[in-house]
């Protein structure tokens, strides 16, 4: 599939460019840059936002996008990569991509048991790395992205337990604990995708819908249909919604599952779902006050460097489900929140900071690949 860019600011009309520009720099500092005429996501404010990620943080050596940063966000940073390249079908970056996936796929320091092949220490890791990997194939067309991605979702799956809160797949290989919801999430989006890449599987499907079968039943997904952090285990190994942050990543990346398994099956009662989750997030007014993507940990200005990547994985997410739904209903959404980043949130030279309704402060790894994401995540 390949899809046009979109001049949301309109919201209904198709364009192929706008006569907006983004300004690409060096570093990431500057002044904050404000009054700027919106007139849409255009190609040139994509490349500029790429180009800055990759002249601040990327690492030439070992291919990854500021390496003293956790290991998965060069992974979701390829992810936004990828899928600008699939949406626009501008393989300028692929070189790059290919070389960040060949210099990661060894054996890791920390976690040298996995064997390499981007088998990681938490299910999670192993997951981000596994749908860029799928969304490589969708570029490439070489099997051998997928075929790793196939590793990669044997290895997850091992690591699915029924001792325990009736089943699900545990976050931390190591100690074997805590089941939360973005590794089974991560993992339900990634076998409903590789079956949907290999004609006639059942594997991977069925392994999708039983991951995806106790995930509803959980109690993950609250009452008001936003999904909180993981589970609290009980004495005897039952287990009860943990009540912890309903980060906005853990209700986008449930999105793109239900959607690939709505193609899968043709099923809408995933669309359906789907759009109970969504519509709580963008109504939220925790998560989306004044309709502006926010990260819960922004108000007391605590935000990790790994909570700075996840509006922009909720995003990509979002645009999954929206393309799928014929009067895409999610679309104004997602512009407003690009044109609040583009306006708000965006120095002199290019760089993205954390909060979308602005005002810009210095950017990282992880909220420049978010607003990518974003940016992204309007083009359809």
């Amino acid at each position: 599939m390949r899809l046009i860019l979109t001049c949301v600011a309109a919201a209904a009309s198709t364009i192929h460019s706008c006569e907006a520009s983004a300004q690409s720099s060096r570093n990431s500092t500057g002044t904050a840059e404000t009054n700027s005429t919106w007139t849409g996501v255009t190609t040139e404010m994509l490349s500029s936002a790429i180009d800055a990620m990759n002249t601040a943080w990327y690492n030439e050596t070992d291919g990854r996008w500021n390496s003293s940063t956790a290991w998965w966000l060069t992974g979701n940073a390829l992810q936004a990569l990828c899928d600008y390249m699939y949406k626009t079908d501008d393989t300028h970056y692929l070189s790059q991509a290919e070389g960040t996936i060949e210099k990661q796929s060894g054996p890791l320091a920390w976690w040298p048991e996995g064997g390499g092949d981007f088998r990681a220490d938490s299910t999670d890791d192993t997951g981000w790395w596994a749908l860029a990997l799928v969304r490589l194939f969708d570029i490439t067309n070489d099997s051998g992205y997928l075929d790793t991605a196939e590793l990669d979702e044997e290895y997850i799956y091992s690591y699915w337990n029924a001792s325990t809160c009736g089943g699900g797949i545990v976050w931390d290989i190591p100690d074997l604990s805590y089941k939360n919801a973005i590794s089974n999430e991560l993992y339900i989006k990634l076998a409903a995708s590789l079956h949907n890449r290999n004609p006639g599987d059942t594997r991977y499907l069925r392994r999708a819908l039983q991951v995806w079968n106790w995930f509803n039943s959980t109690g993950m997904i609250g009452a008001d249909n936003l999904v909180n952090d993981g589970l609290a285990e009980g004495s005897n190994g039952t287990c009860t919604n943990n009540g912890a942050t309903t980060w906005t990543y853990n209700q986008g990346v449930i999105l793109g599952a239900l959607s690939e398994l709505y193609l899968a099956t043709g099923d809408e009662g995933y669309l359906n779902r789907a759009k109970s989750i969504a519509d709580a997030a963008v109504t939220s007014a925790a998560l989306s006050p004044s309709g502006i993507l926010t990260e819960p940990c922004e108000a007391a200005g605590d935000c990790d460097s790994n909570q700075e990547a996840f509006k922009g994985i909720f995003a990509r997410n979002l645009a999954e489900l929206n393309i799928l739904l014929a009067d895409r209903p999610y679309g104004t959404y997602l512009g407003n929140n690009a044109q609040s980043a583009w306006e708000n949130d965006r120095n002199s030279s290019g760089f993205y900071g954390l909060s979308w309704a602005g005002p810009y402060t210095d950017a990282t790894v992880g909220t420049q690949s978010s607003v990518l994401s974003l940016l992204v995540a309007n083009i359809w």
